[in-house]
């Protein structure tokens, strides 16, 4: 089975810029895309052989998620069940005989870390969300999780401590999440692979001298540990500041 998850920075920029291309190159069992930036009726994506769920922000061109996968899930779930964290479109769960499909575009804590308090909140009630699925069947986990979780996840740790996606709070709370029974696919294959990124600022050529981030992620419950194939990230594919991540899973 394979999955994969593309931050897209806005679908209809990333559609003129190649989406489709990939889509069909890739052929993937399930794909999920975040940050969207879309409202309902906005784009139309024909998409053949493939289920469509899609999450709306309230606010306009802003947030946002979707899955298209092939297999029809038993159940679908847009947010987490918290009005509070489920006005932005971050999350939906695809629910399949053997686990639960999650994507999920984590609040950014912003300059100055403006957001961090809300961000913490987040992490708590999201983990909690991950947990009382993961008690029901295992649980793979996709998206823009907003964090470099180590000082190999990113170019220039040191000049960016405490910074949004950077700080001991935000790094803490995935050590937290991992700790809880899940698994890093990206770190799982490939611990100690250095200078892999899935995000590059626009300013200052970022991606040209990959001065990147890893904060896209398939994090997966532990017991699926076995059923892990492969991870991959796709740095040579543009269309948005983030690229493409896969995880593979035999059956």
């Amino acid at each position: 089975m394979k999955l994969i998850s593309w931050n897209v920075n806005g679908l209809r920029a990333c559609v003129q810029k190649g989406f489709l291309d990939f889509f069909q190159k890739a052929d993937a069992d399930i794909f999920c895309i975040q940050e969207s930036k879309l409202q309902e009726g906005q784009i139309s994506l024909d998409l053949p052989g493939y289920y469509q769920y899609w999450n709306y922000a309230q606010k306009k061109g802003y947030s946002g998620t979707a899955i298209f996968t092939r297999q029809e899930p038993l159940t679908v779930t847009y947010g987490i069940g918290i009005p509070e964290h489920d006005t932005e479109g971050r999350v939906i769960t695809l629910e399949f005989p053997e686990f639960y499909m999650v994507t999920c575009y984590t609040p950014n804590s912003q300059n100055e870390l403006a957001r961090l308090p809300y961000r913490m909140q987040w992490e708590d009630a999201f983990r909690g969300y991950l947990l009382s699925l993961d008690a029901k069947k295992p649980v793979i986990l996709c998206g823009d999780l907003n964090v470099a979780h180590q000082e190999i996840d990113l170019k220039n740790p040191k000049t960016n401590r405490q910074n949004a996606g950077f700080t001991d709070e935000e790094r803490s709370k995935m050590t937290e999440l991992l700790e809880s029974g899940f698994t890093d696919t990206f770190r799982y294959f490939y611990p100690d692979q250095e200078n892999i990124y899935s995000w590059w600022s626009y300013r200052f050529k970022a991606r040209e001298k990959n001065a990147g981030w890893r904060i896209d992620y398939f994090i997966t419950s532990k017991r699926l540990d076995e059923k892990l194939t492969d991870a991959k990230i796709h740095t040579d594919i543009f269309g948005s500041d983030h690229c493409p991540v896969e995880l593979t899973l035999g059956t």
